[in-house]
C-alpha cells in the first residue's frame, strides 16, 4: 500500500496577514482609483495645471476650476492618492504644496495644440463610464449562465446592445460618441513613433488599406511620412459618412468582413483584439485576398498587444486590457503564440514580429 504523502501547510506570519489584509484593501478599493482619475477628467484638472503653466497649488486649481472654497481639502485628498499613483506629481519641499504633471497626465491634457498629442480623456471617460462599470458588475452573473456559442460578451447580456454596433446607438448616443472618441485616442496614440522605429515597414510602399481607420488619423500620418503611398481608409459608413476632409485619403464605407478594398499592405492597428479567434481568421483570409504576393512585397501589417512581450506594469496593463476585452467584447488579447495559430490558420506563409514598441508588437505577415 502506498504511502500517503501529507502537504505540510505554512501557516502565515501576523506580520505576512497585516500586509495582505493592507493588499486587500487595495485591490478591493483600486475601483476608486479609476474614480478619482475620472473626476480630475472631468474636472479638467490636469488641463488647468498644464494652463498655469504646468504647476498649481490647490488654492489655484480651485480658482481655475470655479470649484467652491469649501471643496479645498476634499480636493486635497483627491490630489494626494492621484499624486501617489502616478498620475500627478507633489511638491512638498515649497511652503505651499504644488502639484505637476506626469507623463500620464500630459496624455490627458485637451486642446493645447501639444506636437504629435494625443489626449486620451474620452478613452478613460469611455472606460470608467457606467456602461463598462456595470458589464463588469455582471461577470459573475455572466460565468455562471449556460450559453451557446458564439457567447455573447457581458456587456451585452447587461445591456442588450454590443459595442461598435448601431444597437449601442440606440441604447446611448452620446457614450456610444465618447466610446468612439476614446477608441481613436486609443488606437492613433504612438503612429508617430511607430513610423519612426519601423520604417522598414513602409518604405516602398505603394499603396495601403487602413482597416478600421477611422478619421484617417493614421493614414495622414502615414502619407506625411511617405507622401508616395497612396492610402486608403475603410470603416463603417457610419463612421465614413460624418468626415468631410479627405486630405488626400481615399475613404471607402464598408465592413471588412465583406469587402477590403485592394492594395500592396493591409493594416490593422489595434482591430484585431476585439474580435474572436474565429472573426480574426475571417478577417485576415479577407485581407490575403486583397493584396498581391510576397514577391509582388504584398503583406498585412499587425500593430496590437503582444501579452507577454514586457514586464511590471506593462504586462499588468496587458492583463488588464485583456480582462476589458472579456468584459466588453468578445475578442482577447493575445501572445505570441495565440498570434501565430490565427495568422497560420488564415493561410498565410509566415510572420515577422519587426519591433515591439511599449505594449504593442508590429508585425508583418506575408502570405
Amino acid at each position: 500500500m502506498a504511502q500517503e504523502t501529507h502537504q505540510t501547510i505554512i501557516v502565515p506570519t501576523d506580520t505576512e496577514l497585516l500586509q495582505a489584509q493592507a493588499d486587500l484593501w487595495r485591490h478591493s478599493l483600486y475601483y476608486l482609483t479609476s474614480m478619482t482619475l475620472k473626476c480630475a477628467v472631468e474636472l479638467g484638472i490636469p488641463t488647468a495645471i498644464h494652463r498655469l503653466g504646468g504647476a498649481a497649488s490647490l488654492s489655484a486649481l480651485t480658482t481655475s476650476l470655479s470649484l467652491p472654497t469649501a471643496k479645498l481639502p476634499f480636493l486635497r485628498r483627491l490630489m494626494r492618492l492621484l499624486a501617489t499613483s502616478g498620475i500627478f506629481t507633489a511638491d512638498n519641499t515649497t511652503e505651499v504644496e504644488v502639484y505637476r504633471l506626469t507623463p500620464m497626465s500630459h496624455l490627458l491634457v485637451d486642446d493645447v495644440g501639444i506636437e504629435n498629442h494625443t489626449t486620451q480623456a474620452t478613452l478613460v471617460l469611455a472606460a470608467t463610464s457606467r456602461h463598462c462599470v456595470e458589464a463588469a458588475i455582471g461577470l459573475t452573473d455572466w460565468f455562471k449562465k449556460d450559453m451557446v456559442p458564439p457567447l455573447a460578451s457581458p456587456y451585452e447580456e447587461v445591456h442588450g446592445a454590443a459595442l461598435f454596433d448601431e444597437s449601442m446607438t440606440r441604447l446611448d448616443a452620446e457614450f456610444d460618441m465618447v466610446h468612439n472618441q476614446g477608441l481613436a485616442a486609443h488606437d492613433n496614440l504612438g503612429i508617430d513613433i511607430i513610423l519612426q522605429e519601423c520604417r522598414s515597414v513602409f518604405e516602398g510602399l505603394q499603396s495601403l488599406t487602413d482597416c478600421c481607420g477611422g478619421n484617417g488619423t493614421t493614414a495622414k500620418a502615414i502619407i506625411k511620412a511617405f507622401p508616395n503611398i497612396k492610402c486608403t481608409v475603410l470603416d463603417l459608413p457610419r463612421v465614413i459618412n460624418t468626415i468631410s476632409d479627405g486630405s488626400g485619403i481615399n475613404f471607402v464605407a464598408g465592413d471588412m468582413f465583406k469587402f477590403i478594398p485592394p492594395s500592396q499592405a493591409i493594416m490593422l492597428k489595434l482591430v484585431l483584439h476585439h474580435w474572436s479567434d474565429e472573426d480574426c481568421i475571417n478577417i485576415l483570409a479577407r485581407c490575403k485576398k486583397s493584396i498581391p504576393s510576397r514577391e509582388e512585397g504584398g503583406k498585412v501589417i499587425i500593430i496590437d498587444i503582444v501579452v507577454g512581450s514586457c514586464s511590471g506594469t506593462i504586462l499588468e496593463a496587458q492583463l488588464l486590457m485583456d480582462i476589458a476585452m472579456l468584459v466588453n467584447t468578445r475578442g482577447r488579447q493575445r501572445d505570441e503564440n495565440d498570434w501565430s495559430d490565427i495568422i497560420m490558420k488564415a493561410g498565410f506563409s509566415g510572420y515577422k514580429i519587426v519591433k515591439k514598441l511599449g505594449a504593442r508588437g508590429v508585425f508583418e505577415v506575408y502570405p
